[in-house]
Parts: C-alpha cells; sequence; structure tokens
C-alpha cells in the first residue's frame, strides 16, 4: 500500500490495484501538486460537504467513473449531479472489493454554498478509517479535539493518521498533538495547515509537541509505503 499526500487534506491510497483519493481539493489549492487531467480516482471518498473537500469530485467522477463514497446526504446530493455513489453515515463500515471503509465522528461543519447564495446541507462531518491489506489508514477530516479519539485508536489501532492542525476551522496544534496521543497512531501526519492565511501553522512546530516522536511532515506529492 502506498499513501500519498497531496496538501490541505488530499491523501491518495493505492492498495488492490485500485487508486483511493480522499477530499480532491485541487482546483483553487494553491499547495497541492496534482492536475485534475492527470488524477484518474478509481474512488473518491469525501469527509464533509464543504469546498475545500468536495473540491473537483463532479468532474473528476464523471470522467473516470469514479464511485463516490460519502455520508448518506453528501452522496445523494452528488448523485443527483449523475455521480456513482455508496451512501454511508456515522459508525457504519462496508467491506468493497479495495478495503473496508468506516466513517467517524468528527466535530465541525458541513454545507455547500451554490451561486444563488444559498447553503446545501450536507449531512453530518465525519472521520474516515480505511482498512487494507492488514493497515488502518484514519484521515480524521476537519474536526475539533474528542476524547472518543481514545475509543477510534482503541478498536482500530491506526498506522497512520492525518490530522488538521490550522487552527481556526479545525483542532490547532495542542489540540492535534493530544488528539495524537489519545489515537495512539504509529504515525502521525499533519493536513489541513497554510493553504489559506488563516490556518497558517508550522508543521515543525507541531511535530516538536508529539510526546512519542512519531511525527512525519509530508510535502505535496511526498508518500509513505506500508
Amino acid at each position: 500500500m502506498k499513501i500519498t499526500y497531496h496538501g490541505h487534506s488530499v491523501v491518495k491510497i493505492e492498495t488492490n490495484g485500485k487508486t483511493i483519493l480522499i477530499d480532491p481539493f485541487i482546483t483553487g489549492n494553491g499547495l497541492t501538486d496534482l492536475k485534475v487531467e492527470n488524477v484518474k480516482p478509481d474512488v473518491i471518498i469525501i469527509s464533509h460537504g464543504h469546498g475545500d473537500h468536495v473540491g473537483d469530485t463532479v468532474q473528476l467522477a464523471k470522467v473516470n467513473d469514479s464511485l463516490v463514497i460519502a455520508n448518506d446526504e453528501l452522496s445523494t446530493y452528488l448523485s443527483w449531479q449523475g455521480l456513482r455513489v455508496h451512501g454511508m453515515h456515522i459508525g457504519g463500515s462496508y467491506q468493497f472489493d479495495f478495503g473496508r471503509v468506516k466513517l467517524t465522528q468528527a466535530f465541525h461543519g458541513t454545507g455547500l454554498q451554490t451561486g444563488d447564495n444559498n447553503i446545501v446541507y450536507c449531512g453530518m462531518p465525519a472521520g474516515i478509517l480505511f482498512m487494507s491489506e492488514g493497515k488502518t489508514i484514519y484521515h480524521a477530516g476537519d474536526t475539533a479535539l474528542f476524547s472518543d479519539m481514545k475509543l477510534i485508536g482503541e478498536r482500530h489501532p491506526i498506522d497512520v493518521a492525518f490530522l488538521p492542525i490550522g487552527d481556526n476551522y479545525t483542532m490547532g496544534p495542542e489540540d492535534a498533538a493530544y488528539a495524537a496521543k489519545l489515537l495512539g497512531a504509529k504515525t502521525i501526519v499533519p493536513m489541513h495547515y497554510n493553504t489559506f492565511p488563516v490556518i497558517r501553522q508550522d508543521p515543525q512546530e507541531f511535530i516538536k509537541l508529539l510526546e512519542d516522536g512519531n511525527g512525519k511532515i509530508l510535502n505535496p506529492g511526498e508518500g509513505i509505503d506500508l
């Protein structure tokens, strides 16, 4: 299995002959190394219905006939755009041919802004547990710190956890470091920072806060082989 970080909250997983793309915010993401026309995901998983996470899902899924996995409200909305979807909800898991996906709780907002100054409600935000080849990846989505992260780590021993550190919209570095302690993941990767001025952070300072010394900064395009 290969896991690659592509800026903001964009994570690519390659396993069992499939490419899975999480939160494909490419257009408008000044930190990503990806170009929409070069990305060929078999599967897209979306943590929640904000523009910087739904991103280029519609275009990518239409061009590549990608399966889109998201909470039921968001997946239903995307099915109305002509996409092939699989709806889920918090606490539920499903075994696909490429791996098992489970949605966890996340404390955040959700909703897509439309061109006519409306917001479309997109269901509850989620974290994502992805399990394949005997490994478990945790993508926390956008979230505050919450104590049940300890339960998530106990129930599903995590090999790599992607945690937001940007503050303002999500937990900041100090809370994310405490989240890392609760989760007990083997490797912690910071995400969701520096894309916009309001979430500017120094990831090296976050790494210093980790008690277990298990942090790893991935620049866009860098990855981990498991």
